[in-house]
């Protein structure tokens, strides 16, 4: 049976369901396409006008007016490449020089895709084959290039026309906006194929794609513009929608509220187990982002022989010696210590610089026996579960796991490799297995919850790609537990304002030599930040 600690995101109210910007396969995509044509009665026509409006609004926006300007766009022969025909009206008559190459015989059209060829021509655009406009123009004079050969079935390899089109449009030295996603782009996970269109700017439709999200697809994409054409919100609303993009709006509601009369002992009480000999610093980092984070009491328990360091070290935060191993790590003899902390806690943090010792291995063994209080596990502690990951679905406690690809893959038996390649498919599947919150860090990080949702994190940059960033936010999780909230918001919460104390670090010291301690100091600033004046990366339009 799953533990009661995950909250139940789909009965939640809509409104607050979409304070977080919903992110889709392609399949459902394409079943919002189906419902909106067969039973709300859309037709195709007005959605592929719309993509076409927005798409050149978008353009327009960018780069300005286009008037006798040498335009290419190269079309596919389904509603990609309609909605490429309707672009080539529009800049038509907005005084441009437009060329349609056609990657397909018009015979092959049909539909709406036809329709729109057809009008496009009567507005006295000119229509050529691939191998015509390869022998009649030089790629060096388009000024502006648009892709609309495939939307979002591709899967694996292109085919021979597309694989063609790809190839001409990587020669042209103008910049190219590429029609919903870039072709050769898995919408997704964000795989390309060889090759892939490397667009300027992406214009995708409806709704935001997971493919854009991720490396390499992002790269591909350039700047995404997610074009609303008109689907309805109540059919959005009544999708069975499980994946989401992190927003500030959505952070700024859960973040817990401290009370006028509050007093430390109610702000979260944190127990953290980590540190061992050389990584005194995992625990120093992770202890005092508890603080940081607005937890108001913190023990951090460490092997006995470091306790006199870590005292000179940390100012604010208490500590705990416990018996040790020959290798200066926690021993099993501690359990009696730690398990009068457990009853004082509100949460506990285990793993930064624990050490994989033996006695470390059985000692976390016994925690997950034992412990009924949350637990967020990081670093050596997933290290330790690795041989016997069967443990984690066992636990008795609430757990939120916080791997890095590579501890992720030594954890569930894969590669990293294949973590990479689908990170929202890897997480949700284990946290489906583990019965747990995973936190699959990465750029960017999801956040998957047992029940099947993910949260795709956007805050962040390649900075924080630095030794102890994990740490702090292992401490930062916890600490948001200690004070109330669930395993699900404040994993998902976590992250977030992680993410923006990174963000701010790199304002104040640049992206590179950016550390894990400026993060730290960051941490409040980002909780006092207006959230909802956060824009992110990706336009909306």
């Amino acid at each position: 049976m799953a533990k009661k600690h995950i909250l139940d995101f789909k009965i939640m109210p809509e409104t607050e369901r979409f304070d977080f910007v919903p992110v889709l396969t392609a399949a459902e995509m394409a079943e919002l396409d189906r419902k909106t044509i067969e039973e709300i009665g859309l037709p195709v026509s007005a959605l592929m006008e719309n993509a076409g409006r927005k798409i050149v609004e978008s353009v327009w926006r960018k780069w300005g007016g286009l008037a006798n300007r040498n335009i290419a766009i190269f079309c596919g022969k389904g509603n990609n490449g309609g909605d490429g025909f309707v672009v080539a009206r529009w800049l038509a008559n907005s005084d441009a020089r437009v060329t349609v190459i056609l990657l397909a015989e018009p015979a092959e059209l049909h539909g709406a895709a036809r329709t729109n060829y057809n009008v496009m021509l009567k507005y006295g655009v000119r229509a050529v084959t691939l191998s015509q406009w390869q022998h009649q123009e030089e790629p060096e004079r388009v000024d502006l290039a648009f892709d609309a050969i495939l939307g979002t079935g591709v899967k694996g390899s292109l085919r021979t026309k597309a694989l063609r089109g790809v190839e001409a449009l990587a020669k042209i030295q103008g910049p190219i906006v590429a029609v919903d996603l870039p072709t050769g782009m898995n919408a997704d996970t964000g795989q390309v194929s060889d090759p892939c269109v490397h667009a300027d700017m992406t214009v995708t439709l409806g709704e935001l794609k997971r493919g854009l999200l991720f490396s390499p697809g992002r790269e591909y994409a350039g700047h995404v513009v997610v074009a609303d054409i008109g689907f309805p919100r109540t059919v959005v609303n009544d999708s069975p929608l499980s994946c989401f993009r992190t927003t500030g709006t959505a952070v700024q509601k859960r973040l817990p509220q401290r009370r006028p009369d509050t007093f430390k002992n109610r702000c979260g009480r944190v127990f953290v187990l980590a540190g061992s000999e050389g990584m005194t610093g995992a625990a120093v980092l992770c202890s005092q982002a508890t603080l940081r984070a607005g937890g108001g009491l913190t023990i951090l328990g460490v092997p006995a022989s470091l306790n006199g360091v870590l005292e000179e070290k940390l100012t604010e935060i208490m500590t705990l010696p416990l018996p040790e191993t020959d290798k200066k790590t926690i021993s099993v003899a501690a359990k009696s210590l730690i398990a009068e902390k457990i009853e004082w806690a509100d949460v506990l943090a285990v793993g930064p610089g624990f050490g994989t010792h033996d006695e470390s291995k059985q000692l976390l063994a016994w925690l997950l026996q034992t412990c009924d209080k949350p637990m967020v596990l990081d670093a050596d502690a997933l290290n330790c579960l690795a041989a016997d990951a069967a443990k984690i679905a066992t636990a008795k406690a609430p757990l939120v796991l916080t791997p890095h690809p590579g501890e992720f893959a030594r954890l569930t038996q894969t590669s990293t490799a294949s973590v990479l390649a689908d990170p929202v498919g890897s997480a949700t599947q284990a946290a489906n297995e583990f019965d747990a919150v995973v936190v699959l860090k990465g750029g960017p990080t999801v956040t998957a919850s047992p029940d099947g949702l993910s949260f795709i994190n956007s805050t962040g940059n390649p900075g924080m790609a630095t030794a102890g960033m994990g740490d702090v936010l292992t401490g930062v999780i916890a600490s948001l537990l200690g004070q109330g909230m669930s395993p699900l918001d404040g994993a998902l919460t976590g992250v977030f304002i992680h993410g923006l104390a990174g963000d701010l670090a790199l304002q104040a010291k640049g992206e590179r030599g950016l550390i894990a301690s400026d993060v730290l100091a960051e941490l409040p600033a980002a909780l006092q930040t207006d959230l909802l004046k956060i824009k992110g990366d990706i336009e909306y339009v």
